[in-house]
């Protein structure tokens, strides 16, 4: 099996919001503002072939529905969609791919599942062949949002999964559409049901697989938040994304799985391990991966 890590619409959002309660003074040191408080990021997908015979992609990013003003507010960079192309220079189109993984369905990890804007038309659903997998418990937060967090979902979305008749909602660790080959890992604290799907690696010990990858989604959206204390004004319960973290992170480092990064303007995939002190660090950041086989996908 071999990764490409698939670059889609950069955007800005204000540093304050994307670091919660860490004060500028410090999260600056982390990630330079512009004159409007905004930082950037990436948001990546990470495409998977043959995984179990298919193709699969890993989230869309954002992608390019929204109209003008609503791309202006976003900070959205690019007009076009950067995944379509950045699919088509890995040597993939969106019809290849045979199945779609969403962690959740906030507009900067789905949005790109649909058809760049055009004024006057209606949203239309890409990836025609592809299954798309979602869990079952973050669909119900999807189609019945808390006031909170409404706005980070697509409104039309849900009904077009549901007719598209290739929607596969899965509860538990796996799913039946990926079997064994993708296990899933849920968090709860910044949104409910959002799950963190990990490619089991080759090296299996005492049942456990060693030395894979996991996609972090927003547990972990970038390198500063490695450091466990670090999280988003965004997320619903920051105490519980905390206490997620803590386990997740130990339970990667112990196993060897590699973090992939989908909203890093610069590292698509690390290693963690704990220093001397106890703390979570990152190594060998890798910037991007091309054809790289899973088993020795850090460069």
């Amino acid at each position: 099996m071999e990764l490409w890590s698939i670059e889609g619409n950069s955007q800005k959002l204000d540093g304050g919001s994307m670091f919660g309660n860490a004060p500028r003074a410090m999260w600056t040191k982390w990630a330079r503002p512009d004159e409007l408080n905004r930082i950037p990021l990436a948001t990546r997908g990470l495409l998977a072939a043959p995984l179990d015979g298919r193709t699969v992609l890993f989230e869309t990013g954002i992608g390019a529905f929204f109209d003008p003003a609503m791309r202006a507010r976003f900070g959205v960079q690019e007009e076009r969609h950067v995944l379509l192309d950045s699919l088509r220079a890995a040597g993939f189109d969106h019809t290849d791919i045979d199945v779609v993984v969403l962690s959740h369905l906030h507009f900067d990890h789905a949005g790109g599942l649909l058809a760049p804007w055009r004024e006057g038309a209606a949203p239309e659903l890409l990836f025609p062949n592809a299954t798309y997998v979602v869990g079952r418990a973050h669909w119900e937060r999807a189609i019945h949002p808390h006031p909170r967090d409404r706005a980070s979902f697509i409104p039309e979305l849900p009904g077009l999964l549901q007719a598209s008749g290739r929607l596969a909602l899965f509860e538990g660790t796996h799913s039946d559409v990926l079997g064994d080959a993708v296990r899933f890992h849920r968090s709860d604290g910044h949104t409910p049901g959002m799950m963190l799907a990990e490619l089991r690696g080759p090296d299996i010990r005492d049942g456990e697989a060693h030395g894979g990858v996991v996609f972090c989604a927003d547990l972990v959206p970038g390198l500063p938040w490695i450091h466990v204390p670090i999280t988003m004004g965004y997320d619903r319960f920051p105490e519980l994304i905390i206490d997620e973290k803590q386990a997740f992170l130990g339970d990667m480092a112990a196993r060897g799985v590699r973090l992939f990064l989908t909203h890093d303007p610069g590292a698509a995939l690390v290693q963690v391990v704990r220093d001397d002190s106890g703390r979570f660090v990152a190594h060998h950041h890798t910037a991007a991966l091309s054809a790289r086989p899973i088993d020795g996908a850090l460069g």
